[in-house]
């Protein structure tokens, strides 16, 4: 999961709080214990003190290492039973006063090894979450909200088809897309058609269900995108140039780009590199791309290299978008 540094250190960040509150936590009830069964305490500074007293009496009676190990074996369990049926006795858990981590499988490291713990995980897919709400208005976006009731149901001619029934099959494409992106029947996706028809809606729609399985998702617009490409190249050494390339390189490698708005930049031999390498690198190392655009794939034919425009025709589900703008269908509406 190719999240940003940004994303991990939040993720970090609560990470440590959630583990000092649980720490906290613990406290407070060891105190509460204490105060409330006085020999608990009594008993915790016994079991503290067990190992030295033995291992030391061990030595001056000449007892061998294996009989001391197992008389400070008998009276630890003497004292851990006793401890164990006093807060039974108060309704307690058996093991409340012990320090045990907030995450076991990680015992809160947050990493085993190299792989990412799932605590951190969920924390990681949450940030990123509110970062795409962001830019996406994620709280009100959903599959289940598309409306097509604003889309005419009258078949038009240049298509053969009818806006709601194209967008129907839109709809049921982009869902699948996300609901099975570990293995879609696309891996690419581009989303083309005159503004207002929901292209941006539904690449929110994607954004949510993939990022809430657990993957790393970014959205940006084009435009952006493009100039963070720029501050890679031109950037002079220090803090921009090392947020560039950090910014770059996220974009070539999370789980799913949203390339937003393609063709809304001044194309030039830059951005037309640029793209391409976007474009060929996700390609070639498997992730999956989603591009929304106002052109289809004439325009991008004409606007860009025949490469990228091959690449988009070969490799990408080209889903277009036509009808009414869905701004003015709502204000005829009142």
């Amino acid at each position: 999961m190719a999240y940003s540094e940004e994303i991990i250190a939040r993720g970090e960040l609560r990470l440590k709080q959630a583990q000092q509150a649980h720490r906290d936590k613990q406290e407070a009830l060891r105190r509460e214990i204490y105060a409330k069964l006085p020999r608990t305490k009594e008993i915790d500074g016994q079991l503290r003190k067990t190992a030295p007293r033995i291992l030391a009496a061990a030595l001056r009676k000449g007892l061998d290492q294996q009989a001391a190990l197992a008389a400070l074996r008998r009276e630890n369990l003497a004292l851990q039973d006793e401890q164990a049926a006093l807060l039974a006795r108060e309704g307690y858990q058996v093991d409340a006063l012990d320090d045990t981590p907030l995450c076991p499988l990680c015992d809160d490291r947050g990493w085993k090894g190299p792989e990412m713990c799932r605590c951190l995980k969920k924390l990681c897919q949450e940030e990123q979450i509110k970062s795409l709400s962001s830019l996406l208005d994620l709280g009100e976006q959903s599959f289940e909200t598309f409306r097509l009731d604003y889309y005419d149901s009258q078949v038009w001619q240049p298509f053969n088809r009818s806006p709601r029934e194209n967008m129907e099959f839109i709809l049921s494409t982009c869902r699948s897309y996300a609901e099975f992106f570990d293995s879609p029947a696309h891996k690419n996706l581009f989303l083309n058609g005159s503004p207002g028809l929901g292209k941006t809606f539904l690449s929110a729609c994607i954004a949510r269900v993939v990022s809430e399985k657990g993957y790393s998702v970014v959205y940006d617009t084009a435009s952006n995108i493009f100039a963070r490409f720029e501050a890679r190249k031109f950037a002079r050494a220090g803090e921009e140039a090392r947020q560039a390339e950090a910014d770059t390189r996220r974009y070539l490698t999370c789980d799913l780009l949203i390339l937003d708005d393609l063709g809304s930049e001044f194309t030039t031999p830059f951005v037309q590199a640029a793209l391409y390498e976007v474009i060929n690198t996700r390609l070639v190392e498997g992730k999956r791309t989603v591009i929304s655009s106002n052109l289809n794939l004439p325009g991008i034919r004409q606007r860009y290299t025949p490469q990228v425009a091959s690449r988009l025709e070969g490799e990408y589900l080209s889903l277009p978008f036509f009808g009414q703008d869905i701004r003015q269908v709502k204000k005829q509406r009142g």
